[in-house]
């Protein structure tokens, strides 16, 4: 099966080396995405721009694949879902829960110059980040590229009901299926708590997997796509 990986806010598809090589070998074919406005070379995208960039990757897949998004991208994951239910095998969501209709989304953190830059370490300090050493930290926060403010202040829309069909497997890295569990019940998670096939699993990792445990990673998300 393709296995389409979409990282969170500030990383292109680099982020996805470590996890692509090791999925490979466990009979699947990694297509990691690189964003509009986000490592393109362009320095403006919309939300709608990336949206359609990922339909076009579920476009050239073979077969129906499965959509992985890490953080943020949760939602871009969700919204392919949406866009076209019937052509996603499964969703992937490693450290993240989409947001709804009408969100915003990804309206985290301070805008500068058109775009939101990494913010620095200060708001991931704990849980978030407890994994990566200060190499990690600063290969990091020297590659992050700015998220254009047309994509982090998008507006989420959804509007088919058969995005609930799809099958869904939530990654918990820095929370517990348990609290994520607790969370969608509570209502934190108005989206998931809807959809009719999800599975939670956990993995002992900070909120970036794919950079402290890409081999672990890839075998949960092979191990997922399998099951479709």
């Amino acid at each position: 099966m393709d296995i389409l990986l979409i990282a969170g806010l500030w990383l292109d598809g680099s982020a996805w080396d470590g996890v692509a090589s090791a999925i490979e070998p466990l009979g699947h074919r990694p297509v990691p995405l690189t964003l509009p406005g986000q490592g393109d070379g362009s320095e403006s995208a919309t939300l709608d721009e990336q949206v359609a960039a990922v339909l076009a990757a579920v476009d050239s897949a073979s077969g129906k694949p499965m959509v992985v998004g890490h953080s943020a991208a949760c939602t871009l994951a969700w919204l392919v879902a949406d866009a076209w239910p019937e052509r996603v095998a499964k969703v992937a969501l490693v450290g993240g829960f989409p947001s709804g209709d009408g969100e915003f989304y990804a309206d985290f953190f301070p805008l500068k110059d058109g775009a939101m830059p990494f913010p620095g370490w200060g708001p991931f300090e704990g849980p978030d980040s407890a994994d990566l050493d200060e190499e990690a930290r600063r290969k990091f926060a020297s590659a992050a590229i700015p998220v254009p403010e047309a994509v982090a202040k998008g507006v989420v829309r959804l509007a088919d009901e058969r995005r609930f069909d799809v099958p869904v497997v939530v990654v918990c890295p820095e929370f517990t299926p348990a609290q994520a569990r607790g969370w969608i019940d509570g209502g934190e998670a108005p989206e998931l708590a809807k959809v009719k096939h999800l599975d939670l699993v956990d993995i002992d990792s900070g909120h970036w997997p794919m950079v402290t445990r890409p081999d672990e990673l890839a075998r949960l998300l092979a191990a997922a796509a399998a099951e479709v």
